[in-house]
């Protein structure tokens, strides 16, 4: 059992867990410190990058749906 601790992907998968659970906290209470008219611009940057996160994704989603959409298309030509 010893063995799978010296696992490097083990690691590497406890501390992507521990930084999708803890940084959302530290970024909250973060935000919560912050003097009130700080806590509103904050809230809106956040927002903000919400939306261009959310955008840029759909933008790579459909990118990605023409270029296979194009290669069936070849490939059914040939």
């Amino acid at each position: 059992m010893s063995w799978i601790l010296s696992e490097k992907w083990l690691w590497i998968i406890v501390l992507g867990l521990t930084a999708v659970l803890v940084g959302p906290l530290l970024i909250i209470w973060f935000i919560l410190y912050l003097p009130g008219e700080l806590k509103v611009v904050a809230t809106i940057l956040i927002i903000i990058g919400w939306g261009v996160a959310a955008g840029y994704k759909d933008w790579l989603q459909n990118k990605r749906r023409e270029e296979e959409s194009r290669r069936r298309e070849v490939s059914s030509s040939t």
